[in-house]
């Protein structure tokens, strides 16, 4: 069953990103980013509405050139979901983008240049109150505190951070957010719990260039996860080099772990061993692929065995219990009804979307009688 999460978040200023609120306890935002040539309006529009299907509530988007702006502009207009603008060093492009409705500025004040360009994109931003993400990355620490520090540290990457939030704490702007990300679990950790107490704003976590999708994961998730644990991060963005669907499902997977969100099935179940009644993992990763369009929150249990089958069937919305030579279903905490072998994912596939839909209109109607 659900529970909530007993995890004291960190206070923070809220943000608006488009319509999705970020930091004064809203929920923890699940970000991605698109790799395809934002000239290529179609395939990039195609992508963000992958991601968005996948759950993502915010994408961004690079934005390297004058044309790749334009491109934005006829990509913004073709997709719901809130957009980030990834600008470096040209002030011109976070003007034009502005303009065409970008939801968020990706942008680091003290690399745009003369202070006249900066007041230019901190005087748009706030005229059509667009925040602005301060991104800070060990791999682009500028060269004074390269050389300062020898080498990125938590301290070096804290240091930029402030220099930028001065930079528009100075222009009386505090309409933004900031990452402080590494590669290094240790460097980024710490570099996020120490700014953490340094300023008020929402931070957008994430572990940068975390590598493939096996070893990209489980970075993310130790590093992220400790984050989270400590009640630090207001939207996140896991980095893979892979397909960046499986970023968003991946930061959903840490949010649901740690009852910070839910969202879809939160499967429990056993690794299989010989004492399996049918085949765990097959029945499994058949269930993952065909479930993957449910949004409602529901716990499934798939346990292979009448070992500790019973006892996590009967905490979850469905559970099954292998056993021999049917196994048990258990439906909210009680006995349900029996399957065979024969055809034991289609019927669980039915089972779990006839649950779903009548717990989805259950939480329809007490919407609507609110």
């Amino acid at each position: 069953m659900q529970f909530e999460s007993p995890i004291a978040r960190r206070q923070s200023r809220q943000i608006m990103v488009g319509d999705v609120p970020v930091g004064g306890g809203a929920p923890i935002s699940v970000q991605s980013m698109t790799n395809t040539d934002t000239c290529d309006v179609a395939a990039t529009v195609a992508q963000v509405q992958r991601l968005q299907q996948a759950g993502a509530d915010i994408v961004r988007v690079s934005v390297p050139s004058l044309d790749a702006a334009e491109a934005f502009g006829e990509i913004k207009k073709q997709v719901s979901v809130p957009l980030v603008a990834d600008i470096h060093f040209d002030y011109r492009i976070a003007l034009r983008v502005a303009d065409l409705g970008v939801d968020c500025l990706r942008i680091n004040p003290g690399n745009i240049g003369r202070e006249k360009r900066i007041r230019a994109v901190v005087d748009k931003a706030r005229d059509l109150n667009i925040p602005i993400r301060i991104g800070v990355n060990a791999g682009s620490l500028e060269k004074d505190l390269q050389k300062k520090y020898g080498e990125p540290t938590p301290d070096a990457l804290v240091e930029s951070a402030l220099r930028h939030v001065e930079i528009l704490d100075s222009l009386d702007f505090h309409n933004f957010k900031v990452s402080v990300k590494a590669s290094d679990i240790f460097m980024a950790t710490a570099a996020y719990r120490k700014l953490a107490q340094l300023i008020e704003q929402p931070l957008h976590l994430g572990i940068t260039e975390a590598g493939g999708l096996r070893s990209g994961t489980v970075k993310s998730a130790i590093g992220l996860g400790a984050l989270l644990l400590d009640g630090i991060g207001d939207t996140l963005r896991v980095s893979l080099a892979a397909d960046p669907v499986e970023e968003v499902k991946v930061g959903w997977d840490l949010l649901k772990s740690l009852r910070l969100r839910t969202k879809g099935i939160n499967f429990i179940a056993c690794p299989s061993c010989s004492r399996q009644n049918f085949d765990v993992v097959k029945t499994m990763n058949e269930l993952e692929a065909r479930l993957e369009d449910i949004t409602t929150p529901l716990d499934v249990a798939v346990i292979g065995c009448i070992v500790n089958g019973p006892g996590e069937a009967k905490e979850a919305d469905i559970g099954l219990a292998g056993g021999t030579p049917s196994h048990a279903i258990y439906v909210d905490g009680q006995p349900d009804r029996k399957f065979k072998n024969d055809n034991l994912v289609d019927d669980l596939e039915k089972l779990i979307r006839e649950k779903a839909a009548a717990k989805a209109e259950r939480e329809a109607d007490i919407i609507a009688k609110a």
